[in-house]
C-alpha cells in the first residue's frame, strides 16, 4: 500500500507548502528539480531523500508510477537540492525493497507502517 490520491492531493495543496519551505535545507527532505515530458516546463517536487554511496535514495511515497517518477525516468536524471546544496544526479532506477535497508530506522519504521517499498536510486553525476 502507498499513500493514497486523495492524500496526495491534499499534500500537493496544503502539506507540500509547509514542506516546501524546509525541503531545501532539513535533514531526509530535498527537491527534486526535473522537466515535465510533455510541457517541458520545470518542476520542483519536495521529497524524503537520503545520501547512499555515490549517490541518493528517494522513498516513493506514491508509488512508482507517480509523473515526477516517470519524469525523471524519461529524462535520466534531474537535479536535487538538499541540505543547501544543488546536485545533477543520473541513472534514474527503481527499487522494490521490502526491508527498507538503506532508511533510518525511524523512517524505516514510518515507511513499514504505511507500506511504502519502491525507492528511486539515483547517483551523482559527476561520479
Amino acid at each position: 500500500m502507498v499513500l493514497s490520491k486523495g492524500l496526495a492531493r491534499f499534500n500537493r495543496v496544503v502539506t507540500n507548502r509547509i514542506t516546501g519551505r524546509i525541503a531545501g535545507w532539513a535533514p531526509g527532505f530535498g527537491f527534486v528539480v526535473h522537466e515535465g515530458r510533455r510541457s517541458g516546463r520545470r518542476y520542483r517536487t519536495p521529497v524524503n531523500v537520503f545520501r547512499r554511496g555515490d549517490g541518493y535514495v528517494v522513498a516513493l511515497t506514491y508509488g512508482p508510477t507517480t509523473d515526477w517518477v516517470k519524469n525523471v525516468l524519461a529524462a535520466g536524471g534531474c537535479e536535487l537540492t538538499t541540505r543547501g546544496r544543488t546536485v545533477r544526479l543520473r541513472a534514474p532506477r527503481i527499487v522494490h525493497d521490502e526491508r527498507r535497508d538503506d532508511m533510518p530506522a525511524v523512517v524505516k519504521a514510518i515507511l513499514t507502517r504505511v507500506g511504502v517499498s519502491d525507492f528511486l536510486y539515483l547517483r551523482r553525476a559527476d561520479d
